[in-house]
């Protein structure tokens, strides 16, 4: 299987530590994908939802389910890291929680508003942040290590682009 299909962007690579002049950018990844995801799907067939980016994938519909779940989980571990000293989060299995009913249906429209909320509250958090708060932490236990919130931000942004790539194979196939 090619790598491309896998990682439509690239591997995340993090070498860190962050240079705060990424910050906005990130943000900006954050900020867009809402829009991004609607204006690619906005006339998919309830057929083309069923459709994987890449053998043993998820389907558009499953990877719209994960980016809703995986984005909600990162918005509290960061709104955690805000107002707590190292706070542990909760680990999950995402790949469990794409084959629950709510995670494996096809149709995504409660998932496209999730994501919608969920990243205009993200991002006027993210805005509103200083420099110090980028640099607070939570201990991640899956990763046995604390993570700095620079870290999770530049993050989330690939994770963004990362998933809009696989359904950009979708739209294309």
């Amino acid at each position: 299987m090619s790598d491309s299909l896998r990682y439509p962007i690239g591997k995340f690579i993090f070498g860190g530590p962050a240079d705060p002049k990424n910050i906005p950018e990130w943000i900006k990844d954050i900020q867009q994908l809402p829009k991004q995801i609607n204006e690619l799907v906005k006339d998919w067939s309830p057929e083309t939802f069923h459709k994987v980016y890449r053998p043993d994938g998820w389907t558009g519909a499953q990877v719209i389910h994960h980016l809703a779940d995986s984005h909600a989980n990162a918005y509290i571990r960061f709104k955690l890291a805000l107002t707590e000293n190292v706070p542990t989060v909760k680990p999950y299995d995402e790949t469990a929680w794409a084959e629950l009913p709510d995670g494996s249906n096809h149709n995504p429209t409660p998932s496209l508003k999730i994501i919608e909320g969920i990243h205009q509250r993200w991002a006027t958090c993210l805005e509103n942040m200083s420099n110090t708060d980028f640099e607070r932490r939570f201990f991640h236990p899956g990763l046995n290590q604390e993570l700095q919130l620079t870290q999770n931000l530049a993050l989330y942004s690939w994770h963004s682009r990362h998933h809009l790539g696989h359904l950009k194979i979708i739209a294309h196939q």
